[in-house]
């Protein structure tokens, strides 16, 4: 499949402002240091941020804040429970009961918590997620407290990526209209696609619902029976795929969801899930300027 084109956030050097401050000497009114914390590069790593050695080198580059002040020094203890860490501008997250997870949703299950026709669910694959990490997690006690919800939908017959979490602001500017992040679809549909119709995607089309504009359109095959087309926008409309390229005359067969802002579905296959690396997460946060 053709690389797509997707700008990554810059190191948000400029977005620290004042607020952040060089890390002066221990015990300075503005010093992150906590006494009996833990080191500072080992927080990062538990929290997938890369080995110590690299948490030791983002510290260093200076890359790294706490509660606003920036820090170079790795050694430097801190309260992941109570102080705010951030790399690159970025939250990192310390809690370990604060999780994101990446599903290849299958054809065929709904994007609901419970469904009354008794079809298969996301929430199933939640909960056997934290089932199958409960030693991770903290015991099967932990796990069955903690509970995952799907961020955004797709519909019952789309496949591909969609996000579980608990992590509740990253879900909610994930899903709010004014933090529109782009995704990527790749569809099969019913025709030979011509350079034509995608053009005239990425300028506009007239919906019932108002005007719609693709990002980008790419043939990735074309033939007299069917194509395949990628396409990417911002929109979070109901079935807005779909109804775009039915609208243009090439109604979809099959729909599958490849990419959301910097996250890519690679090859997880379908049904198969995976906790997002720290990394994943804090360009995701970017994204929703978190």
């Amino acid at each position: 499949m053709e690389e797509i084109d997707y700008e990554t956030a810059a190191p948000a050097n400029t977005r620290r402002g004042d607020a952040e401050r060089e890390h002066a000497s221990k015990g300075a009114p503005s010093d992150p240091y906590t006494a009996g914390g833990e080191r500072l590069q080992k927080v990062l790593a538990h929290a997938g941020m890369g080995s110590r050695r690299v948490c030791e080198q983002l510290i260093a580059a200076g890359r790294v804040s706490v509660d606003g002040v920036r820090v170079t020094e790795p050694g430097i203890r801190v309260d992941p429970a109570v102080q705010e860490i951030r790399v690159d501008g970025s939250r990192v997250l310390t809690d370990p009961d604060v999780i994101t997870v990446m599903l290849h949703k299958p054809a065929g299950v709904v994007t609901t918590m419970e469904d009354p026709e008794g079809r298969p669910t996301v929430a199933e694959y939640a909960e056997r997620y934290l089932k199958e990490h409960a030693a991770e997690l903290g015991g099967p006690e932990r796990a069955a407290s903690l509970r995952l919800v799907h961020v955004g939908r797709l519909d019952a017959e789309t496949e591909g990526l969609l996000l579980l979490s608990n992590d509740g602001e990253l879900t909610h500017r994930l899903t709010h209209p004014s933090y529109e992040v782009a995704k990527t679809y790749v569809a099969v549909v019913k025709g030979r696609v011509g350079p034509g119709v995608a053009r005239g995607l990425k300028r506009g089309i007239e919906l019932e619902d108002g005007q719609i504009a693709a990002d980008r359109v790419v043939i990735k095959d074309t033939a007299p029976g069917a194509s395949i087309v990628e396409i990417t926008l911002h929109s979070g409309r109901n079935r807005i795929v779909r109804r775009m390229l039915a609208a243009v005359g090439h109604p979809v067969t099959r729909l599958s969801r490849t990419r959301i802002g910097p996250l890519a579905l690679g090859d997880l296959r379908p049904g198969a899930m995976r906790a997002l690396t720290g990394a994943e997460v804090s360009a995701l946060q970017q994204e929703v300027g978190l």
